[in-house]
């Protein structure tokens, strides 16, 4: 699946983010089970609040680790989340 660049996107309501203590880092929790996240999925997934498109994700992260060119990576694990179903696009 592709993600649509002009879409906001969403977290999974069927699914939830939080950080797990006795494994140190973020997992999406959903009745099947539990998928554990290294730290840069977590913080793509955190901005997939319903507010932000693609290029804004990328804009913010570049932002926030003061680097540059990571839109493949980010939209390219995004697109993974969405086939997933931990992220979605109305």
């Amino acid at each position: 699946m592709a993600i649509n660049p002009d879409q906001p996107i969403t977290f999974s309501r069927l699914h939830r983010l939080q950080w797990e203590e006795a494994q140190q880092k973020y997992v999406i929790l959903y009745p099947e089970g539990m998928v554990e996240l290294n730290q840069s999925s977590a913080e793509i997934l955190k901005c997939c609040d319903g507010g932000h498109t693609l290029a804004q994700i990328v804009s913010e992260l570049e932002a926030k680790f003061a680097t540059s060119g990571l839109s493949n990576d980010i939209t390219a694990f995004l697109e993974v989340a969405l086939t997933n179903g931990w992220i979605a696009q109305n």
